[in-house]
């Protein structure tokens, strides 16, 4: 799409009459409105859906644009890729905590400028730096309905900017294309685009911190062993879904860094920070299952933390390859959730016949010979209810337990 046809479109969509149809009409069916359409003030019904898709996905992703009138969507491959607002405020915090000043800072991978506009509320400058025109558009008038008004919008490249630029800042942020150029995913920073691996000392050059956030599926170690000066990672996950992975680089950093594993559950903050030398050295104490079981969330496990997460809260591991723990007492405070178990019964349908209400749970299995969905059909279980059954292997054997959730 050519620049000047572009911003008639956006134009076209940020008109009050426009807007107030979208809000309107957010949950009409799609189909029948492309059939019945073919376009509506003078916008191709096409253009049209893409917005009602993003308002949609913004609703619980991006709350405050959803709630401010006037912004503009953009494809959505762009959204997905975007940070939710749960993240972006969690960035703020991270930066907060380990930045000495705020100055400037520049947001060299911009696209749909979320984590540009919640950088802007913490820094006095932000350079948005974006090569494609449409999306930085976009972005600018979203920024504009949504008042932040110190943020400088670059049409360029990361690497061009860079080069360019006289200015040094008090944070880089990055969050390199997880694609190929045959449109494959990749994990590697090396192949992410921005290569950040090849930018590394003209990075450093010109800031002393900076923040790469990474896929969630991405191995920590080969992480390291790619980037240089790592203070910090960052494994962030909301509503026990693991979302992403952040480094925090410091130019004069040479010692160990430290994982943080945080999981945002609601108005609730779950972090275990810890070094993979205490890692290391920790020596898990094993039990068969007693009154509590413990899951530690997604982002202790991505952490990898299997035996620190025992010592450090006095509970007993159940198995090597079984990430599940167990206690007499209950320990609250545990960074997961915890089931009491009710009783253990034997994995056939005779032994839970009656005790299970209206032959409904929630079955889990962790390092089990079944998975969850063959041990429900075996159990002639259908989903839902307040119960858990869970199979696991401990030291001794395998087992199959009724439990209460508590957390």
């Amino acid at each position: 799409m050519s620049e000047s046809r572009s911003a008639s479109l956006l134009h076209l969509l940020a008109a009050p009459d426009v807007q107030h149809y979208l809000q309107e009409h957010e949950h009409d069916d799609e189909q029948k409105l492309i059939l019945k359409h073919k376009s509506l003030f003078g916008i191709p019904t096409a253009a049209l859906v893409e917005q009602l898709r993003g308002r949609r996905k913004a609703k619980d992703k991006l709350s405050t644009y959803y709630n401010t009138a006037g912004v503009i969507y953009p494809p959505s491959v762009n959204l997905e890729q975007s940070s939710s607002e749960a993240s972006a405020h969690f960035k703020v915090e991270v930066i907060q905590s380990f930045l000495p000043k705020y100055g400037s800072c520049a947001d060299l991978t911009g696209g749909f400028g979320v984590d540009s506009y919640f950088l802007s509320k913490v820094f006095d400058r932000v350079d948005y730096v974006e090569p494609n025109q449409t999306l930085l558009e976009i972005t600018q008038h979203n920024h504009e309905k949504l008042k932040a008004k110190n943020i400088s919008y670059q049409a360029i490249t990361a690497e061009g900017f860079l080069q360019q630029t006289n200015k040094r800042f008090d944070l880089l942020y990055l969050d390199p294309s997880r694609r190929d150029k045959a449109n494959k995913k990749v994990f590697r920073f090396s192949s992410c685009e921005p290569d950040v691996t090849a930018l590394t000392s003209v990075l450093f050059a010109k800031a002393d911190f900076i923040l790469i956030k990474a896929s969630p599926l991405i191995d920590l170690q080969q992480g390291l062993q790619e980037l240089q000066n790592v203070r910090a990672i960052f494994i962030l996950s909301v509503k026990n879904e693991c979302k992403e992975v952040l480094f925090l680089c410091h130019s004069s950093w040479l010692g160990e860094p430290t994982i943080h594993a945080v999981n945002l559950q609601d108005n609730d903050k779950e972090e275990f920070s810890f070094t993979r030398t205490e890692e290391k050295n920790a020596v898990a104490e094993f039990a068969e299952p007693l009154t509590y079981l413990y899951e530690p969330n997604a982002s202790v496990l991505k952490a990898g933390a299997f035996k620190l997460i025992g010592t450090k809260f006095g509970l007993k591991k159940l198995h090597v390859n079984t990430h599940l723990y167990t206690s007499t007492e209950l320990v609250k405070a545990f960074p997961g959730r915890i089931y009491k178990i009710i009783t253990i019964v034997k994995p056939e349908y005779s032994a839970i016949k009656g005790i299970i209400k209206d032959n409904k749970a929630n079955v889990v299995t962790r390092n089990y010979p079944l998975t969850a969905e063959e041990l429900k059909k075996k159990m002639k279980l259908n989903d839902g209810g307040d119960q858990y059954l869970i199979g696991f292997t401990a030291l001794e054997k395998k087992y199959t337990v009724l439990a209460d959730r508590l957390k």
